[in-house]
């Protein structure tokens, strides 16, 4: 029970580190659906622990309805996670989730498999998934590593390192210095963009430089038609208009 009050303890001194709208203790504890859904998901892995596997699930489903967040109970969650928003978060039976993690409204933490081994992924100290990101299969997100927001992820990710897209692909690495601050919803520090957008914008800017030479080709053709209109004479065609195709009389 005194682990349980630490952790408790752990989760909201997490809230109060990394949302600036929390004032107080009392607000976190009153007012935070993501600490709310931790509080059933501890009591429901407590159960859990003790085989009533049956009082886990009732636990957990009621905290989802309160909250409108599912951790399954036999997930394994650290200390000082932070779910901001909540919403839609889903973390599934073999998940684990390391200390001071930090999840955005609409994660998945799902499988892929329909075995009953470990099919769901392992998120080390630090990580922080961004609003709508999914994490599927049993697959490893290294210690401070940044997910972007609606991301897909399906293979690991080094730690330290930011991925973005669909599939995620790496954008920013980070040195374990640079990584220790804080990064809101898995931007990451400095100038990143999307691999994809960076592929689109290549080849947009080879369509506009295309286009623009073929309105100079173009441009040179009727100039050209032009200049031989005005230099050469018309010259009568046999069979052409006001002409008979007859031989001249003498």
């Amino acid at each position: 029970m005194l682990s349980m009050l630490e952790r408790t303890r752990r989760d909201i001194d997490a809230v109060l580190e990394r949302d600036p709208a929390a004032r107080t203790r009392w607000m976190v504890i009153l007012t935070y659906p993501g600490f709310h859904a931790l509080l059933f998901y501890r009591l429901g892995n407590l159960a859990w622990g003790h085989n009533w596997f049956l009082v886990g699930r009732i636990i957990s489903h009621i905290g989802r309805l309160f909250t409108g967040i599912e951790i399954h109970p036999g997930a394994t969650v650290g200390r000082g996670v932070f779910i901001d928003h909540g919403m839609g978060v889903v973390i599934g039976e073999t998940a684990e989730v390391g200390d001071n993690v930090t999840l955005y409204q609409g994660v998945t933490l799902g499988g892929t498999t329909l075995d009953k081994g470990k099919r769901h992924p392992t998120l080390e100290d630090n990580v922080i998934v961004g609003a709508g990101a999914k994490v599927l299969g049993p697959l490893k997100i290294g210690h401070d590593a940044r997910i972007g927001s609606n991301s897909v992820v399906v293979k690991d990710v080094p730690a330290g390192v930011t991925v973005v897209g669909i599939p995620a692909k790496a954008v920013h690495g980070k040195t374990k210095t640079e990584s220790t601050g804080f990064d809101a919803y898995g931007t990451g520090s400095g100038e990143q963009s999307d691999p994809v957008m960076h592929v689109m914008n290549s080849l947009l800017n080879r369509v506009q430089t295309m286009s623009a030479r073929i309105e100079v080709l173009e441009q040179q053709l009727t100039d050209r038609e032009i200049a031989v209109s005005i230099d050469e004479p018309d010259v009568p065609r046999l069979g052409g208009a006001g002409t008979t195709g007859q031989r001249p009389k003498p």
